[in-house]
């Protein structure tokens, strides 16, 4: 079986006619409850219980605290190469895009890894763009062994891999996966993705399962939020991770919540999603995967990030930057993928933490 067995099961249930369907009084009668099915999941997306979100927020806080204490994980991202190979029109990687591109020298890369370790964070996101010629698995190995020596948690966001190709990164080092499904619905899947390997839904809908078969340690999935209706992409990604979870309960299953930040002149998200939008599906998550993990990035603003701590985050990126190098060779806003909305330094964001009475995790694993 595979997940897209549970995306056509559903999709026939007519679901944007359910959710106009829920009543305050199904999200009353739901609350209280400490199981809840797909169907309730998605009632807690509704209309409806966007009218009770206080008695949702008051929830999902005492269940984060319950599973995961007042721990907040911090990492940052490593852009390693912008080359792209793919025309994704949301995307400021996009082939068609007519800019100068990068590729890290091992010696630029150890800088890099020192600048970012010297904060004390050792958990770190590698980045490329979707070009196996640019950025082939062998090149992708070789950076895992210079980083290594910096970090003890090392998760990439590359583009999509073989179960074989998964388990020698594994064996390299890498522990954590993320990828974004970007949405789940097909036919708008279709429309964004024009050209590359990235139309290929079913390979990259399948990858979490294949780097999970060849274990893992970590995965993180998400959609990108604004291609579809947030209703409908926040449920399948539940579904999606509950999925995982069920299938590899070794394995530990997150979720990102990434909204469109300015990353193309030429592209504007066809769907709103409001900070109350937000706000109601990180609840929802919380109370439909009560031992998930959550992750807010530096796309969102310093305001809503902090407001959304007590809700069900657990993890959070901080000094943040999506050009290539972007921490010491000084290369300039326009070479981002996306622009960086939170622009705190690691000891302003442990600051914060600290002054709420979060305890900021900077490691909690040992090679």
């Amino acid at each position: 079986m595979s997940f897209i067995d549970l995306i056509k099961k559903y999709e026939s249930t007519g679901l944007h006619e359910r959710l106009d369907s829920v009543t305050e009084k199904d999200i009353e009668y739901l609350l209280p409850k400490d199981i809840l099915t797909p169907m309730q999941f998605l009632s807690l997306l509704s209309p409806a219980a966007s009218d009770c979100l206080e008695d949702m927020a008051k929830k999902a806080h005492r269940i984060t605290l319950k599973n995961f204490g007042k721990a907040i994980q911090l990492y940052t991202p490593i852009y390693i190469s912008d080359y792209c190979d793919n025309n994704c029109i949301y995307c400021g990687f996009n082939v068609n895009i007519k800019r100068p591109r990068k590729k890290l020298t091992m010696d630029e890369l150890g800088r890099e890894a020192r600048y970012i370790a010297d904060t004390g964070l050792k958990h770190i996101l590698v980045l490329t763009g979707s070009s196996r010629s640019k950025s082939p698995l062998s090149y992708i190995k070789e950076c895992v062994k210079v980083l290594k020596r910096y970090f003890s948690s090392i998760s990439i966001e590359v583009y999509p891999l073989t179960e074989e190709e998964y388990k020698e990164l594994i064996d390299e080092g890498v522990d954590g996966l993320t990828i974004y499904q970007e949405t789940y619905n097909r036919a708008i899947y279709d429309n964004v993705h024009i050209k590359g390997f990235k139309r290929d839904y079913l390979f990259r809908l399948d990858a979490a399962e294949r780097a999970l078969r060849k274990r893992v340690r970590v995965v993180n999935i998400g959609a990108l939020l604004g291609l579809n209706k947030w209703r409908e992409d926040g449920f399948y990604v539940g579904l999606h991770a509950k999925y995982l979870q069920d299938k590899f309960p070794e394995a530990e299953i997150s979720i990102s919540v990434p909204r469109i930040r300015p990353q193309t002149k030429e592209y504007s998200p066809q769907y709103e999603v409001s900070d109350r939008d937000i706000t109601q599906l990180i609840l929802a998550f919380r109370l439909f995967l009560p031992r998930i993990g959550i992750t807010l990035s530096t796309r969102e603003s310093q305001e809503l990030r902090d407001n959304l701590l007590p809700l069900g985050i657990t993890k959070i990126s901080a000094d943040s930057t999506t050009a290539v190098g972007g921490h010491t060779s000084g290369n300039k806003e326009e070479f981002e993928q996306f622009l960086i909305s939170d622009k705190r330094s690691v000891p302003e964001i442990r600051r914060l933490l600290l002054s709420r009475g979060y305890q900021p995790v900077l490691k909690d694993w040992i090679n």
